[in-house]
């Protein structure tokens, strides 16, 4: 399966030069997890609710003084269309993050998130299910073509 199968189109954003008030919103009005921080449209970085709690927690200055580029993680790590959701999950692992941009070239086309592969588990079950029936074993006289006796 292909995380473009899985992957949420509705994509919040916000331009670099906005404030960590504007994304505490954007997240909060959009319920979402995360917002995509955009400079001249390109995707550049990503804002997690947990990167707004740790501002939170670490500096006294109100979010609407605090730009968005020294708390969004960056460079933003993403996948391509084309990957499937195993390889999605173990880039997942290896780069420690929950959440991945889909991009081809720099166009920003959704996010896969780990809620949306748990989401998912019962189906990516039931398709690897089907792949191993394929393989399994099978009476060698369904092997003979019509010409073999």
């Amino acid at each position: 399966m292909r995380v473009t199968e899985l992957m949420s189109t509705d994509l919040i954003t916000i331009p670099s030069e906005a404030d960590m008030k504007m994304a505490a919103e954007q997240m909060l009005r959009n319920q979402v997890g995360s917002v995509i921080v955009t400079h001249n449209g390109t995707p550049s970085g990503i804002i997690t609710e947990a990167d707004a709690l740790t501002v939170g927690y670490v500096t006294d200055n109100p979010f609407c003084e605090i730009n968005v580029k020294p708390v969004m993680s960056h460079p933003l790590k993403t996948i391509e269309p084309t990957i499937t959701v195993r390889a999605a999950v173990n880039r997942m692992l290896e780069e420690d993050v929950k959440k991945l941009p889909v991009v081809e070239e720099l166009e920003l086309l959704g996010i896969i998130t780990m809620t949306d592969i748990i989401r998912a588990h019962s189906d990516l079950l039931n398709e690897a299910r089907k792949i191993e029936k394929g393989r399994g074993r099978r009476d060698p006289a369904e092997w003979r073509g019509p010409f073999d006796t």
